[in-house]
């Protein structure tokens, strides 16, 4: 115990503090802001534009950690233009979103946006939670993009772990009163949902984080990650009952029940050309759960790179195993889309 108490005391007293020049904003609505990376990087007017799409859940800049570990500026000094989309924290009009608001609405309005003032159009890239919403984006508007990058995005919410699954979804009842009176699930209550998957983590991980060298990149790293996972934002209050009613509870999206505006999400329909990664060592999002989303897309590509949930856009192994693999696809499809136009 004495050394838990060590690990969580040096974190709380180290120095790092993140501290990264944010990209210009040229786009919001409400709390959502489209951030540009490529205009960081000085990228070309014509460079392939990635709208990126993160979890409601989590702060966007886990994709933008550090100035060594961020995987958007490292596209961005590839030559292509990632294109953020920061929901940032609900506001009071975002409380009553639902999925569809999120995704028809926002998420819509930001892709026309897009359109307008980029050319040729954006490829649709998510991560976990987010992938879900690229994904309703691409089967709504798939004229309008390139194709289709989906990171450690779950589909059958009961494969592997279903009695977990019904257990995130069996809180909702609990956390009704706070849903009615405070209109978004709060941070605690979506945190602890998380440790369930893993209740030693948080002890094996302080542990480990007492014996390292306060003044070592890799101290530096573990607080820029735990500050990242200790800045979480609520979940609006419907999102949150069709996320873990719908999805978690009842598996709507495998079993073809989940609805935009009042019609399916059906993968089967989504012909754009698609790449699903599917981290091998993932434990938020089991591999088979990602693994049926990439077969029910037509025209899809998959890879299982040995990395975890987190590690496939912060670790010192995501370059390799990750983002170089990635950006030969997009850059392999955005060639293909040139020459269809030659």
């Amino acid at each position: 115990m004495g050394v838990l108490l060590q690990g969580i005391e040096a974190y709380r007293r180290h120095p790092y503090r993140r501290n990264l020049v944010e990209p210009p904003v040229i786009w919001s609505e409400g709390s959502t802001r489209v951030l540009d990376y490529g205009a960081l990087a000085g990228v070309a007017e014509d460079a392939v534009p990635l709208l990126v799409v993160p979890s409601l859940i989590n702060r966007a800049y886990v994709l933008d950690l550090t100035a060594e570990r961020s995987f958007l500026r490292w596209l961005a000094d590839q030559g292509l233009r990632p294109l953020l989309v920061d929901w940032g924290r609900p506001a009071a009009a975002e409380r009553a979103f639902t999925l569809t608001d999120y995704i028809v609405g926002r998420l819509e309005r930001a892709l026309d946006f897009v359109l307008q003032e980029h050319r040729p159009p954006p490829l649709a890239m998510g991560y976990c939670m987010g992938g879900l919403l690229a994904l309703g984006l691409a089967a709504r508007r798939q004229a309008d993009l390139q194709g289709l990058v989906l990171l450690a995005t779950p589909w059958d919410f009961h494969a592997e772990n279903a009695p977990h699954s019904r257990l995130a979804a069996s809180t909702l009842p609990l956390a009704a009163p706070l849903l009615e009176v405070m209109g978004e699930m709060p941070v605690d209550l979506l945190q602890a949902l998380f440790a369930s998957l893993d209740p030693h983590l948080v002890v094996r991980k302080f542990l480990a984080f007492a014996k390292l060298d306060p003044a070592s990149s890799k101290a530096d790293n573990f607080v820029a990650l735990e500050d990242w996972l200790n800045d979480g934002v609520p979940l609006a209050a419907p999102v949150a009952r069709e996320c873990l009613g719908r999805w978690y509870g009842d598996n709507a999206a495998a079993k073809g029940q989940w609805l935009l505006a009042g019609t399916p999400v059906d993968p089967g329909k989504v012909t754009l050309p698609s790449l699903c990664v599917i981290p091998a060592q993932d434990r938020i999002v089991p591999p088979a759960s990602a693994l049926a989303l990439a077969e029910a897309l037509p025209n899809v590509e998959t890879a299982s790179p040995s990395v975890g949930h987190i590690g496939m856009v912060v670790s010192g192994q995501a370059r390799g195993t990750v983002w170089e693999p990635m950006l030969g696809w997009i850059n392999a499809q955005a060639a293909g889309n040139r020459a269809d136009k030659a």
